[in-house]
């Protein structure tokens, strides 16, 4: 019988009160459907040391699930003595790679795909989580904006699940299978994740009218897909075989390297650091999708915690008799200065610039929401609407009015552009009117652009290139 178990364990049962917060809200809280097949461990009763695996080497396991051919092409020979030239950056991303490879391996497992799906990390991000592409490209698995949301993954202020490890991968996943289903090879199903499934089409239909084959190596594509496959494999040849390759892969161990906790109560992420006693770095590592100081429970997220720490973070909370959460969230009513909000709300200025990042200048838009610090006059955890759909829009301030000249005063004489005569001083003062005005629309286009760049397509030059060491 097939020994098989999530990678993530929820507890279950964390009841204990903390001061104002209760962990455990009476309302019972929505679960993520694509996380409910975890196994759940309540740690009153049970230990986590308790759950082992039937191999002590993840890397075996890795190896004994290939299933995809190796080219055997100079490409794929290429990006192998590449990589094996450069044994620190392997080692750094193969070292990054500990925290999630176990995860990632576990969940294609259960799908039953070829455990190189796994290695793909390697390729898109170096298993770095906040990876960005300058496509815009973001997190492990390098989701496009359009893509992300196709696949229900949310992108606002508080959280961008791109580069959520447990939701991404998930999302991912889901998408290689539905282009394996599509095209009927891992190949094609890769090089349409990199380019866009559309832009594999064509080239097979250019094929097609052409007479030729529509595999993968036959197919006309950009330099970055035609590199994509030979990378993928060049992983795989090392992972198989590292002593070839003066490569030395780091111990990884066939157990689970973080556990996952519900979120019952709004939590600052500060106090989460302190009461589970990790590094600052180590939980930005495992959570990176979190785009602000606190953890809302009414987004239905998870708090994903190193191994041995779970049992830590536990004991603490229940001892912990503070506030869990300094923060709240509300909406602008009105467009305004950050001064003139900040007036509004109560709060300091530079706070309230400070923790949502709005620059030195900028209006906020109203319905924008923003974070503020909670007071007796807004006690409760930020609502689920808000929790889902918030989102900050910034506008520039609208430039003053020109200064209208006294009764009966002489006005003073516009000045013409330098390099202008004065007898087209009307004709270049109505163009630079025009130009002004042009100017403001495309500014205000720009700003619109900018709120809705979530929702562009994929562009097909793929997903672009992150600069990671």
């Amino acid at each position: 019988m097939l020994w098989r178990y999530a990678a993530i364990l929820f507890i279950a049962g964390l009841t204990a009160c903390a001061g104002t917060g209760d962990w455990s809200s009476n309302a019972p809280t929505p679960q993520d459907p694509r996380v409910s097949k975890a196994k759940r461990v309540n740690l009153q009763n049970q230990s986590v040391s308790d759950v082992y695996a039937p191999s002590s080497n993840l890397w075996i396991r890795i190896r004994d699930g290939f299933e995809m051919e190796p080219m055997n092409t100079p490409l794929e020979i290429e990006q192998v003595r590449w990589l094996s030239a450069r044994p620190d950056y392997v080692h750094r991303s193969m070292a990054r790679s500990s925290r999630y490879l176990f995860y990632i391996v576990q969940e294609v497992n259960a799908r039953k795909m070829p455990t190189e799906i796994a290695l793909l990390p390697f390729v898109e991000s170096a298993f770095v989580t906040n990876a960005k592409s300058s496509a815009k490209a973001m997190g492990l698995w390098q989701f496009m904006p359009a893509t992300g949301k196709d696949f229900r993954l949310t992108q606002n202020v508080f959280r961008d699940e791109r580069r959520d490890v447990l939701q991404s991968t998930d999302a991912a996943l889901d998408y290689l299978q539905r282009l394996y289903k599509q095209f009927g090879s891992w190949d094609l199903a890769l090089a349409a994740y990199n380019w866009g499934e559309g832009n594999v089409l064509k080239a097979q239909k250019r094929n097609l009218a052409a007479g030729l084959p529509t595999d993968y190596l036959s197919l006309k594509m950009p330099n970055e897909t035609r590199n994509y496959v030979p990378k993928l494999m060049a992983y795989r040849q090392i992972v198989l075989d590292p002593q070839a390759y003066g490569i030395v892969l780091p111990e990884l161990e066939n157990h689970p390297y973080f556990i996952a906790v519900d979120v019952g109560s709004d939590i600052d992420v500060d106090l989460v650091i302190k009461l589970a006693e990790i590094p600052s770095a180590e939980f930005h590592s495992l959570n990176p999708s979190f785009n602000k100081p606190v953890i809302l429970s009414n987004a239905n997220q998870q708090i994903l915690l190193p191994f041995g720490h779970a049992e830590v973070f536990q004991e603490n909370l229940k001892k912990y008799t503070l506030p869990l959460s300094s923060w709240t969230a509300v909406q602008i009513a009105k467009t305004e200065s950050v001064d003139q909000a900040a007036k509004t709300l109560g709060v300091d200025a530079d706070t309230l610039r400070e923790i949502n990042g709005i620059p030195k200048g900028m209006r906020i838009r109203s319905g924008s929401t923003v974070l503020i610090p909670k007071t007796s006059r807004r006690p409760g955890d930020i609502p689920l609407a808000m929790a889902e759909n918030a989102s900050l829009n910034l506008v520039k301030p609208v430039p003053p009015a020109p200064k209208k000249c006294a009764t009966g005063a002489k006005c003073p004489a516009n000045k013409p552009a330098k390099g202008v005569s004065k007898g087209n001083s009307s004709a270049n003062n109505a163009a630079s009117q025009h130009k002004s005005a042009s100017t403001g629309l495309a500014k205000s286009a720009k700003n619109v652009t900018s709120n809705t760049a979530s929702s562009a397509p994929k562009t097909s030059n793929g997903k672009g290139t992150s600069k990671i060491q």
